[in-house]
């Protein structure tokens, strides 16, 4: 078998029989929070790259040169945002899942500290906040390394899965399974329940993502206010639970710190978590153990 025969493009999945995946105590759907902790990683002129990220910011950026606007709008994020979702959650009792880009972490000692007490789980975004696809395979190896061992030093835990900017390069899952350190990864969108994969002999987990329950949709321009936001939430929501009484599925809602972090969308943030949480029969969960539980539940066929 090929290295890259994970590559192949499977247009059926698990098709009209999707198997059940019995989440605990009988939930109708698994739930996770994916918190994107980009700030401070993403490309900039005091870090040498000659360019100042204005993707996901609010800015329009277009010109030359250093964009003060658009690494005050990133700043926002983890001075400001990080704290008033991390309230939202714990206000709730809920907990989440960072998506951490390793630089960002390291500094942000607060936010760090705070992740560990509240019981967060990671899984690796990334050393910065870039795009895979335009490194080598030698510096993608090195990169992902220099995550696990980062993340280890700032949050006392090595990180669970891997998510890439977007999407993955054509090496990264067999680089990261080579690597050794994690129980699956997120860089696929292309269903609503874990699946596993072959990559170099081994049996891989991978838990899809996805960027239509996704606060990007505010910088996209397919949603504008916070009940635009929390509409599309619950609406998603509520097909998946009422489809989790024969089917359950799993539902991930990805938010970024300097999005979602704002008042004006946080708000709608708020009314979807009262609004789940009017529900019985709901696993709002880390995605270490929907991974943990996959594993348990449903192993790789022999």
């Amino acid at each position: 078998m090929s290295r890259d025969a994970h590559l192949t493009r499977d247009f059926i999945g698990y098709g009209a029989k999707p198997p059940h995946p019995r989440w605990p105590n009988g939930a109708r759907l698994a739930l996770n929070l994916a918190i994107n902790f980009e700030e401070g990683s993403e490309a900039s002129f005091p870090d040498g790259d000659g360019v100042s990220e204005t993707r996901l910011s609010e800015g329009g950026g277009g010109f030359e040169g250093r964009d003060l606007a658009a690494e005050s709008m990133f700043e926002y994020g983890s001075r400001v945002g990080f704290w008033r979702i991390n309230r939202l959650l714990a206000e709730r009792g809920l907990s989440a899942t960072i998506f951490a880009c390793a630089l960002a972490l390291e500094r942000n000692p607060a936010a760090c500290s705070e992740i560990m007490a509240r019981g967060y789980d990671v899984c690796a975004h990334g050393w910065r906040w870039e795009r895979h696809q335009n490194l080598s395979e030698d510096e993608e190896r090195e990169r992902i390394a220099r995550t696990v061992d980062s993340l280890k030093r700032t949050l006392g835990q090595a990180p669970a899965g891997w998510y890439c900017r977007y999407g993955p390069s054509v090496n990264t899952r067999r680089l990261i399974v080579e690597n050794g350190s994690f129980l699956y990864d997120s860089d696929a969108y292309n269903d609503e329940v874990p699946y596993w994969t072959q990559v170099l002999g081994q049996n891989h987990l991978v838990l899809p993502y996805s960027l239509a329950t996704n606060d990007a949709k505010f910088i996209s321009g397919n949603v504008a206010t916070a009940n635009d936001f929390f509409e599309s939430l619950r609406d998603s929501f509520d097909m998946l639970y009422r489809e989790g009484a024969q089917q359950p599925r799993m539902m991930s809602v990805g938010l970024h710190l300097r999005i979602a972090g704002h008042p004006g969308r946080a708000a709608g943030l708020e009314r979807f978590l009262d609004h789940v949480l009017r529900h019985d029969d709901v696993w709002v969960c880390r995605r270490v153990e929907i991974a943990r539980h996959w594993q348990e539940t449903h192993p790789p066929a022999a």
